[in-house]
């Protein structure tokens, strides 16, 4: 029989020869620098017990010279090669605060996202544009940040406005182009300009001489979502004159997109009308909307919407964000949530906030917790204040042994089946005789 191959040296480059593939940022390059960056904030549960000592500074270096490698791979010849480098480094970037080893390489990087940008194929372009994104929410709103927008800005207005290029690489920039701005923009009239770029796109999907049957669903309509959330997002910074000249100029032309085929674009839609009825109502306690009635008679359909052609996953999820919209518009409510981060609890009382921690949700992924933990930008945007800084000993005694653990979610394992069982049963709802 033959022998067989022997496997674990394939990842070994041969002397003086240069890899081929790119190694990517793993999980595990990310939760030992991460423990070891920002050991004085972390989650307790990050820590082990009994676990071996870690050299920080040698894992620092190790880290470092990685990110240098995936940088220069940036450069490289091969599409795929450029496109896997960028990727390491958003999963980097997502994963731990590098503030100071970015700001000596800003340039570099940033001159590296315009060439991809500008020179790559679709999936490239998403991928330097998703590492825009996440440069700029490293180096927060200072000036080297500015100086990163003034030069991809015009890059991504181009890309966003170019009907030749695909319809991910527009998307992509649109919603860079938008978190970027809401960063670092301090310029009015930067802002503005942008808007009107994001504006010129979705304004396209609003419903133009078709019948009332709704609106036709056209490969344009991931897009129009896009370049309408980043709006809504900056939206959200703008000085109160400049809100109600723009709730008067869409709030009568939203509800069009409620009928759209898409169920994305319907809630984009939905809940962007929710968060200007909530501005609205903040700049004028007696605010009226004329069409209220019509308004909320589409909201509540699409609330209880129960149409067999639809998938259940999706009617599901229909009907739980627009009973929320339904009750923000007709109620002025809004059902509060808790995001729990370590030890620290954030609460989502309004629709600009959900709008604004769902859109860094979307770019930063598992990584959201932690730069809210340490992201100095990201605390002042949600009002946290300064990081708590806890030692080790602290956080070891919040942490609870694995053995509790264990019994605890024994515990809630039976009580939930327990209970489900009892809803399950026919019995439960046959009254006892005797």
């Amino acid at each position: 029989m033959p022998k067989p191959k022997k496997r674990g040296n394939n990842h070994q480059r041969g002397a003086g020869g240069q890899p081929r593939n790119v190694q990517p940022f793993s999980d595990e390059d990310a939760s030992i620098e991460t423990m070891s960056h920002c050991s004085g904030f972390s989650d307790p549960a990050s820590f082990t017990e009994d676990g071996p000592e870690v050299d920080e500074e040698a894992t620092q270096e190790d880290l470092e010279y990685k990110l240098k490698g995936f940088i220069d791979l940036t450069l490289d010849k091969s599409a795929k090669t450029r496109q896997a480098a960028l990727e390491s480094l958003k999963s980097a970037f997502c994963s731990k605060i590098l503030y100071e080893f970015i700001m000596e390489r800003r340039m570099t990087l940033t001159d590296s996202i315009e060439r991809c940008i500008k020179k790559g194929k679709s999936d490239e372009q998403c991928a330097a544009a998703g590492l825009a994104c996440l440069l700029c929410v490293q180096m927060g709103s200072g000036i080297e940040s500015e100086e990163i927008f003034k030069t991809l800005g015009p890059v991504l207005k181009k890309i966003v406005c170019d009907g030749t290029a695909s319809i991910q690489a527009r998307q992509a920039c649109a919603t860079c182009l938008g978190i970027c701005c809401f960063i670092v923009t301090d310029d009015i009239t930067e802002l503005y300009s942008t808007m009107e770029c994001l504006e010129n796109i979705f304004m396209k999907a609003y419903q133009r001489d078709r019948d009332t049957n709704g609106v036709s669903s056209t490969h344009n309509t991931v897009l129009h979502v896009s370049a309408l959330l980043a709006w809504t997002l900056l939206l959200t910074i703008c000085p109160m004159n400049e809100v109600k000249k723009k709730i008067e100029m869409h709030l009568h032309k939203l509800p069009s997109l409620l009928s759209c085929d898409d169920l994305n674009m319907r809630i984009a839609a939905g809940e962007t009308l929710a968060l200007l009825f909530e501005l609205a109502r903040e700049t004028d306690a007696d605010f009226f909307y004329e069409d209220m009635d019509l308004l909320t008679e589409k909201l509540r359909a699409l609330a209880t919407d129960g149409n067999k052609h639809r998938a259940k996953v999706d009617k599901r999820k229909q009907r739980s964000v627009f009973r929320d919209v339904l009750r923000a518009v007709e109620e002025r409510d809004f059902p509060t949530e808790m995001v729990k981060f370590g030890p620290e609890r954030m609460y989502i009382d309004c629709w600009v906030k959900k709008q604004t921690y769902e859109t860094f949700k979307e770019i930063l992924g598992s990584g959201m917790q932690y730069h809210l933990q340490s992201n100095d930008f990201l605390r002042n945007v949600f009002e946290l204040g300064p990081p708590v800084m806890l030692d080790a000993a602290t956080l070891k005694t919040m942490k609870i042994s694995r053995f509790e653990r264990h019994l605890y979610n024994s515990a809630a394992f039976k009580a939930r089946t327990k209970a489900r069982s009892k809803c399950r049963d026919k019995r439960a709802d046959v009254g006892e005789f005797f």
